[in-house]
């Protein structure tokens, strides 16, 4: 049924004629007549019955009308929630890695508890090509994803993406063996431990590909023995002298584990939101995105993240 039929059955249930409602909303009254008779084809029974000269409900007509205030009252309330401008409410759900969601995600998050009480964030923690899948089957609303300077990502044209900061990603080595190679140079870096085994991430591909990226520069294939998500596993294996592997720049290393800085090429993490493409001016996803730019242009990110424009957006 077209609601605005049915605000016309409203309005003649409150005013009593045809006459009222079409002076009310300015319609003529053959209007009126018209669209009335066009709802109770929709309706598929009689709405109307005569009343002498005038009309009255029928018992139908008048539950409908009954119905036609709650109806209404929801459509507005709909419309209510989309506007752009509106004030955000409801549950907005995120799926991000995991430096993400503590650099970025929840500073905004406790602002949003503090200052938007209709407004709840569920958090995922997910590897980007699980926050797409749960993207693209609309189990989230939002992603936190990143991919490697060396080994970009390549986008669904559905998906809609914008920059958040960036982060360089040193070596990590046993601290006995970081005297003895040199600094900054990524390929002499990397051939200074060709033949040792390399350490990747066990969820996402990103950084195994930037790895065999540098090795292949340095002239060796790089011997993955070993594959972990979590940083701190990383470094353990580092400080057993089972392997070497990518850590971030700006990560504090528990003793025994050294940084090497690379350069020429060096290895950068870029992170980014994505959105399914036409959802961005819904309100809550609207503040949560202009709240994360806020938050990184406003300098509280460590010292080596910085805005870096993608160019295969």
């Amino acid at each position: 049924m077209d609601t605005r039929r049915l605000r016309l059955l409203l309005e003649l249930s409150r005013l009593g004629s045809m006459r009222a409602v079409a002076d009310e909303l300015y319609l003529t009254t053959s209007t009126v007549s018209q669209q009335l008779a066009v709802l109770a084809r929709e309706a598929g029974t009689a709405l109307l019955e005569p009343d002498g000269r005038r009309v009255r409900l029928t018992p139908a007509g008048r539950r409908l009308a009954e119905h036609a205030v709650t109806i209404l009252a929801a459509v507005d309330a709909a419309r209510l929630d989309l506007d752009p401008d509106a004030e955000p409410a409801g549950v907005l759900r995120v799926a991000g890695f995991a430096t993400a969601v503590r650099r970025s995600l929840m500073p905004v998050a406790a602002e949003v508890a503090a200052r938007q009480p209709r407004l709840r964030l569920l958090i995922h923690e997910h590897e980007p090509a699980e926050a797409f899948a749960r993207l693209d089957s609309d189990d989230v609303d939002l992603a936190l994803v990143y991919d490697y300077d060396l080994a970009p990502a390549a986008f669904d044209p559905a998906i809609e993406t914008s920059p958040l900061w960036t982060a360089a990603w040193s070596l990590g080595v046993p601290a006995r063996d970081a005297e003895q190679t040199p600094a900054g140079d990524a390929l002499a870096v990397f051939a200074r431990f060709r033949d040792r085994s390399w350490i990747v991430n066990s969820r996402n591909t990103a950084d195994e590909r930037a790895v065999r990226t540098v090795a292949s520069m340095a002239g060796f294939e790089p011997a993955v023995a070993h594959r972990a998500d979590s940083l701190d596993l990383v470094e353990d294996l580092i400080v057993a002298g089972l392997g070497v592997g990518l850590l971030p720049e700006d990560h504090p290393t528990r003793p025994g584990v050294a940084l090497l800085p690379l350069d020429r090429p060096g290895i950068t993490l870029r992170s980014y939101t994505a959105v399914r493409r036409g959802r961005a001016t819904w309100p809550p996803l609207a503040l949560i995105l202009r709240m994360l730019q806020a938050h990184d242009e406003d300098g509280s990110l460590p010292r080596a993240a910085k805005p870096l424009p993608l160019p295969f957006l």
